[in-house]
């Protein structure tokens, strides 16, 4: 029997050994880490005939080596025991990859960029299930693609799963298309991954630690898209727009600002109102849906609107579906989220924003004067356009996690001195309602430009804390908070 090592016991881990597992290999899971969840995980996978090892990493040494090693999204790229694998002529794919060679018989729709993909994966998704389509949303969002796999090959396999994803497969076993946000990680170790359409949202740096240089960071990007049929460009994106045709000659383009900003003469973009779609050269413009349809705000949503009309077009979506879907649709989890309204203050979760320029966007979408609470682990980037942000828009910052005293000082060396260091979101959430009293701001923001791993497994758990705690605090929960307050003053 074959042998496939699978790394990293996330959900995206688990469904990969499974599936291999269901596909007749002898599967092995490893995880560095080690918790009480982990070690349930680790008797319920036994069960299962899939061995996993805890607290350890893959060594490749001695003769009995596996044959693939399948990688979790989170899993760099180039650690020494990958390139060590690549070098010793084992296969070695990330779990985005295994899902696609079991899928690839069907439609993908694939889109990435730095920031706007979720909220156009979910748009997406929501217009195909408003079409009928059976179509699930997966990857970076919903279930992991490899989850998406096992529901679409079905075999009873349901019996072994938790209820979750017993429920996946009950729901989706007749799959039409696969809509996948699909990271740069995911890309990186996706050689084959070819999308029916491909969505390029935004391109701005970020995860420069893991790719090194933006160049590389673009080319991983780019891969994507030329591996895609059909090619959908947010035309606004500064750096995509500057590209431009040269570099995507048969991409279709799109413009909140009108058919004059179109870049070629085929795509999508707004005028008086409406989303106008123009799928040809020669043919007329026709009106899809009007803006107003949607109940997000901000420019960005528009732009992300654009984009996820244009895909659903270019599948042969109609346009009562489309707006169908649009007027229905709530928004994502994290991302300008609106938990409550306290006295008149609205609390917005966008925890979603972990760098600079999806930061930007979110202070930039909500009335001002906001209490803005920011801080966690920091990535590189220019804050440049950030800090003038929060200069023009903030009434006070509140900073939490490791990345609060080095935020403090780019604050101050821009002449900004509003901010309070309160460490946690505990402190926060009574800060910032104190803060909006004495400034009468209507908006408290949490929008971190940061990632969340100094104090949460990931930014989906620090959106969750912000919303316990400011669903507490509305509904009274005082004493607590009180305390808190006083020992953080």
């Amino acid at each position: 029997m074959s042998k496939a090592h699978v790394i990293g016991l996330g959900k995206s881990g688990v469904a990969a050994a499974r599936l291999l597992k269901r596909e007749g290999w002898e599967v092995e899971l490893s995880d560095g880490n080690t918790s009480k969840t982990l070690l349930q995980q680790q008797q319920e996978l036994a069960a299962e005939q899939i061995t996993v090892k805890l607290g350890q990493s893959l060594e490749l040494n001695g003769d009995n080596l596996p044959q693939l090693i399948v990688v979790s999204p989170g899993v760099p790229w180039d650690i020494p025991v990958l390139i060590k694998a690549r070098q010793l002529g084992i296969e070695t794919i990330g779990e985005m990859e295994l899902a696609w060679r079991n899928l690839q018989s069907l439609p993908w729709v694939g889109i990435t960029g730095t920031n706007g993909k979720t909220t156009t994966t979910a748009l997406i998704a929501a217009i195909f299930q408003a079409a009928e389509f059976d179509a699930p949303a997966c990857g970076n969002i919903g279930y992991a693609a490899c989850e998406v796999a096992l529901s679409w090959s079905g075999r009873g396999a349901g019996e072994a799963f938790d209820n979750s994803c017993t429920d996946a497969i009950n729901r989706v076993s007749s799959l039409d298309w696969v809509i996948a946000e699909v990271s740069s990680y995911q890309i990186e170790s996706s050689s084959s991954l070819a999308p029916r359409i491909g969505v390029w949202t935004t391109f701005t740096p970020d995860h420069l630690s893991r790719h090194k240089t933006l160049e590389n960071y673009y080319n991983i990007k780019a891969k994507l898209l030329r591996q895609s049929e059909l090619q959908v460009f947010n035309g606004d994106d500064a750096y995509l727009s500057q590209l431009g045709l040269s570099a995507w000659p048969n991409a279709y383009w799109t413009s909140v600002r009108g058919k004059d900003f179109l870049i070629s003469e085929k795509g999508f973009y707004i005028e008086d109102g409406w989303v106008v779609e123009k799928l040809t050269a020669t043919s007329a413009p026709e009106l899809i849906v009007k803006v107003s349809t949607l109940r997000m705000v901000g420019e960005h949503n528009q732009q992300n609107l654009l984009m996820a009309v244009a895909t659903a077009r270019l599948a042969g979506i109609n346009r009562d579906a489309i707006a169908r879907a649009i007027q229905e649709f709530p928004g994502v989890p994290h991302r300008l989220e609106h938990i409550c309204t306290w006295e008149g203050i609205d609390f917005i979760n966008d925890s979603k924003a972990t760098n600079y320029d999806a930061a930007e966007v979110g202070l930039a979408s909500v009335k001002s004067p906001a209490i803005l609470i920011a801080g966690g682990e920091a990535k590189a980037g220019d804050d440049t356009g950030w800090l003038a942000q929060i200069q023009t828009k903030a009434a006070a910052v509140l900073l939490i996690g490791s990345a609060a005293p080095a935020f403090a000082q780019r604050l101050q060396e821009v002449g900004y001195y509003s901010y309070h260091i309160v460490e946690t979101m505990e402190r926060a959430i009574p800060r910032s309602a104190e803060l909006a009293k004495e400034y009468e701001a209507p908006v408290v923001l949490l929008s971190p430009a940061c990632a969340s791993f100094d104090q949460y497994p990931n930014f989906e758990v620090r959106g969750d804390d912000f919303r316990q705690l400011c669903l507490a605090w509305a509904g009274g929960v005082r004493l607590q908070y009180n305390s808190i307050l006083s020992s953080s003053l």
